[in-house]
């Protein structure tokens, strides 16, 4: 078929204007399949994300275009990070518009990928798929892919949001304040607390992994500074709620949301997380209810919450679920040895042949 010989590598820092036009319309385009009542990405929020990715995030990218050359019609991309940690793994997407689905373009776009992950000596493919979407799981449960981590987007729609239990668990929340005290950040971290800041991110290592073959991250001080970098610069705005021990000046824990001008109907709810020491106080109520109260009186364009939660972290689905959040989508992160991809793609080259 002619657009497989139209398979090329995308320059994600250096790309023409008419080839981040043709890129941008083919991700909303994906986008509108998953998130059909979403806005679309305009394309100078794309642009800037790319363009501002952390040095230890290294994303290479291969699309197929029409025989015209107008319009991106696959995608496919693999990214390889540069830590300390994992260096076994990759994580990888492909996404090929409806109407070109089954006729080759992922498997060329894979084995792409899968050549550049071997040369990186990764052996663990990592790759995610959504409910909205049935032809992704099709797709990687033929390359042998194995389910590793089952969770949701669930979301709160405000109206539904019961302004009377922010306000007792605000209430109960006092009793803490002779032990804790509560703060607020908006943007940047400050940076006389950068270090404390990367300690309280390794809260996420204690998320439920499932059966992931993945070890715990830590990140640099630099590292975080490079991620705020590029969050920024395609216009998200971060708000921050933690809860100090006065007694030792320690972190107890802490909440984040993500908002964009460019979505302003929708807030992102990022990690929540306690230490375990100061677990079983009620914090991580005290910080989901300051953040939602803040959010109700000075974010009024906001009608939905979304978190990303694992199926099986039952402390944070406890509360999420008394706030009223709901299953919004199902998705699934799969795990792939790079032995069998290889196989799977000399075998349909067989057949090809």
């Amino acid at each position: 078929m002619p657009f497989l010989d139209q398979i090329q590598p995308f320059n994600i820092k250096e790309a023409t204007q008419a080839e981040y036009a043709a890129m941008n319309r083919h991700n909303n385009r994906m986008r509108r399949e998953r998130l059909p009542d979403d806005p679309p990405i305009p394309m100078d929020e794309m642009i800037s994300s790319m363009q501002n990715l952390p040095d230890f995030v290294d994303v290479k990218m291969w699309c197929a275009w029409n025989p015209d050359h107008t319009e991106i019609i696959a995608e496919g991309d693999v990214t390889l990070l540069n830590m300390e940690e994992n260096r076994h793994i990759t994580q990888f997407d492909l996404g090929v518009e409806p109407e070109y689905r089954c006729q080759g373009l992922g498997r060329k776009i894979l084995a792409l990928i899968t050549e550049a992950a071997r040369a990186d000596n990764r052996r663990l493919m990592l790759s995610e798929t959504s409910d909205r979407i049935p032809a992704g799981e099709a797709f990687i449960t033929r390359i042998g892919g194995k389910k590793g981590l089952e969770t949701h987007v669930n979301q709160l729609r405000i109206p539904d949001l019961d302004s009377s239990l922010l306000e007792r668990w605000l209430n109960i929340s006092e009793d803490n304040l002779a032990e804790f005290e509560i703060g607020f950040w908006d943007g940047l971290y400050p940076e006389q607390q950068v270090a404390a800041v990367v300690e309280l991110i390794e809260l996420t290592n204690q998320q439920p992994m499932g059966d992931l073959e993945i070890n715990e991250v830590h990140m640099t001080s630099e590292q975080l500074r490079q991620m705020e970098k590029m969050h920024f610069a395609r216009g998200n705005e971060r708000w921050t709620y933690y809860v100090v021990e006065k007694a030792s000046g320690r972190f107890a824990g802490y909440t984040e949301t993500f908002w964009n001008p460019n979505r302003p109907e929708i807030l992102r709810q990022d990690m929540t997380g306690v230490f375990p020491e100061f677990r079983g106080k009620g914090i991580g109520r005290w910080l989901k209810a300051a953040m939602l109260d803040k959010v109700l009186k000075e974010r009024p364009q906001v009608k939905y919450v979304r978190t990303g939660n694992a199926d099986s972290n039952a402390a944070m689905l406890k509360i999420n679920n008394e706030l009223g959040f709901q299953p919004y989508i199902a998705q699934t992160l799969w795990q792939v040895e790079i032995d069998n991809v290889e196989r799977y793609l000399a075998s349909n080259l067989q057949m090809e042949t």
